[in-house]
Formats: C-alpha cells, structure tokens, sequence
C-alpha cells in the first residue's frame, strides 16, 4: 500500500479550499456584469432589472477597463456568445448545457427548438415564471431548501423537467406559503407564460401545455450554437 505524501509528511489538509475548488465552476461575482458582457437584460437581479438602477440602462457597454478597444468578433465569437447567454439566462454550467444538448440532438424535430424548450421547462425557470421568485438564482434556492412541490411530492432538484398536467406548489408549511404569497403579490403585474397558468387563490400553478419556440424567453439565434455546440 502507498502512503499518502501529504499525510506522511504530516501537513494538514485545507478542507476549505478543497470545498472552494467544488464550487469554482458556479459563477459568484456581479450578475450585472454578465448582463453587460451579453449586451442585453437577463433578468438575473429580478425587480431591479425593470428599474432605472438596471447595469444595462445605466452602461450599455462590456465590463472591463479596455471594452471599447475590443475589436469584431470572429465567427466562432458570435457563436460562442449565443451559447454564453443561454447559459447565464437559465443558470446552467457547461457539462449540464452539453447534455442538454445531446438530448436534443436525439429528439425528433429541430434541434434547436428542443433544447430551448428543455431548457424552458426546468423547474427553477417554471417557478420564475409563475411569480413565486423573483429570479431563477431565488428560484432555484427556493427549490433547494426544499420549499416547493410537484404533484404534492418535494422536489429539491432544480433541473427536474416539468410536463404537462404537473401542479406546482410552495411546500405545506406556513413559512413556505407566505413566502411564495409576498413574491406572488408582489410580481402580480408580470404576465404569466401561456404555457402555465397560475391559480392566485389555490396559490399554485398548473403545465397546461408544453412550451413552443414561441414561448422562449430570451432573444437567440439557437442555429449559432447548434452550428457551435455540433463541431
């Protein structure tokens, strides 16, 4: 049997930066920045995208000291911006695009629409959408601690793919409600996706129907990443 070098030179490991490399790939800096580096609104900070405090409104220009000596963008670029957006729009990391990917290159139809359409139905975006968080980032930890069911059922994954006739609702706790009800009322002005239908009294929502190409929420030319994403 080997000895382990570190501990038989009796170092001592640093479990905190062991947890600090696990976490490197989720991105934890300015959201705003990402929003001006894509040149357009994500909607990552929730109300304070629809303000005039909005990074965008105030500085529609990339971050960075030297952005404006930048020159045009290669093809490649173009395409690899496409990609960048969609995954800062929905919250997802290379490895999980990728298999997003591949799943829609085994589907029939459009690749294209397919991916956009599974990235659509991810549970974080649906509960987004149905005004119980004001961004997938708050989305997403709602699911995480547990706060939200899916056909009675907690799901705490925030990948978990909706389907059609699947009712979402905050978790039977006091706690869970109130805090879906403050976001709800709050966001009552924003209009709910035609794919969903949100029952304010029962506080829940419902998948009427799967979402088309017509019902994606960002602005993307999906052929620049397939033509990226397929080399």
């Amino acid at each position: 049997m080997v000895a382990d070098p570190v501990k038989s030179a009796g170092c001592k490991i640093n479990t905190n930066v062991v947890l600090e490399r696990k976490d490197m790939a989720r991105y934890v800096g300015p959201q705003c920045r990402l929003c001006r580096r894509e040149g357009e609104k994500l909607f990552l900070k929730g109300f304070r995208c629809e303000t005039a405090k909005c990074a965008i409104t105030k500085r529609k220009y990339p971050p960075g000291q030297f952005s404006w000596g930048r020159g045009k963008l290669s093809k490649y670029g173009i395409q690899f911006r496409e990609k960048q957006k969609v995954k800062r729009f929905y919250g997802v990391l290379e490895r999980q695009f990728r298999n997003y990917f591949r799943k829609a290159e085994k589907q029939k139809g459009n690749t294209g629409d397919n991916l956009l359409v599974m990235l659509e139905r991810r549970l974080d975006n649906v509960v987004h959408l149905l005004t119980f968080a004001h961004s997938r980032k708050s989305a997403r930890q709602l699911i995480l601690h547990g706060n939200v069911t899916v056909n009675d059922k907690k799901v705490d994954i925030a990948s978990f793919l909706v389907k059609v006739g699947d009712v979402i609702r905050p978790k039977n706790s006091e706690r869970s409600r109130k805090l879906v009800q403050d976001n709800a009322e709050a966001l009552k002005s924003r209009k709910i996706s035609s794919w969903l239908e949100f029952r304010q009294g029962a506080l829940e929502g419902v998948v009427t129907q799967l979402p088309n190409r017509d019902d994606i929420s960002v602005s993307v030319q999906e052929q620049l990443i397939i033509e990226l994403c397929s080399k």
